[in-house]
């Protein structure tokens, strides 16, 4: 992240990762000799980035107590 980036940037940024990593782990589960390690470390980059993603929200929408 650059120093101009902003939050919302940086939140684009890591959705779109989670989402590339969505892409990796289906296209791995169908090749005919899957590296279980190799997706168990992909998925735990994308919880990683999922709980990123959701300090980020939480940071940038401020809670509202009605």
């Amino acid at each position: 992240m650059t120093d101009e980036a902003t939050p919302e940037d940086r939140l684009a940024e890591l959705r779109e990762e989670h989402r590339q990593l969505d892409r990796e782990i289906a296209e791995l589960a169908t090749s005919p000799e899957v590296d279980q390690i190799e997706v168990q470390r992909l998925k735990k980059r994308k919880l990683h980035l999922k709980d990123e993603i959701a300090l980020l929200e939480n940071a940038i929408i401020p809670d509202i107590i009605a």
